[in-house]
């Protein structure tokens, strides 16, 4: 095992975790306008289900709204019920092959509910962060047990892997904290 490249491996897995937290919550819709908020939602299309920009255009019209020009004709309904069903509170109204989106005020309960989701995203990317810490420690045990690394720098290493976690997972909490803030402010 070579100790800075796991070390540097490491590194890189538990920041993708976190890089994919950042996604999440820029997607959780604050007060204005953002075609990052429909990127959670999967349309039912061709027989598989795909990430709604890859069966039309988003774009942000007014502060206030949001529109989907689609770019198949069948499958604006599909979009639609994609759209409806999806944890985001969006009523789209059909507008031929444009789905014109508007977003509401948010109310107060609406926003404990994002706040709440925002929080189970985070958790998610906490869990992330721990197994790519767990893949590493137990490397570490391989790499002690089979004689490669000594007793001492195998310590070592396990301490700086868990530096590495503790920096993620602050990272994660900064984040969180700094999009309640964004979330809850009226």
């Amino acid at each position: 095992m070579s100790d800075a490249n796991d070390l540097s491996d490491l590194n890189r897995r538990m920041e993708g975790a976190v890089s994919a937290f950042i996604s999440d919550i820029n997607s959780l819709r604050t007060g204005r306008a953002s075609a990052n908020i429909l990127d959670p939602v999967m349309v039912e299309a061709y027989g598989s289900r795909v990430p709604l920009n890859q069966v039309g255009n988003i774009t942000v019209p007014e502060s206030r709204m949001l529109a989907v020009n689609i770019w198949d004709k069948s499958m604006v309904n599909a979009v639609d019920r994609a759209i409806r069903e999806s944890h985001l509170g969006l009523n789209p109204i059909m507008d031929g092959q444009t789905l014109r989106i508007p977003l509401p005020e948010l109310n107060e309960e609406r926003r404990r509910s994002l706040v709440k989701v925002a929080h189970e995203y985070a958790e998610k990317a906490r869990v992330a962060v721990r197994h790519v810490r767990r893949d590493g420690m137990d490397d570490l045990k391989k790499a002690e047990k089979n004689g490669d690394l000594g007793q001492d720098e195998s310590r070592a290493l396990s301490d700086r892997v868990q530096q590495l976690t503790d920096a993620a997972i602050s990272r994660v909490d900064e984040l969180l904290a700094d999009k309640e803030k964004e979330i809850m402010q009226v």
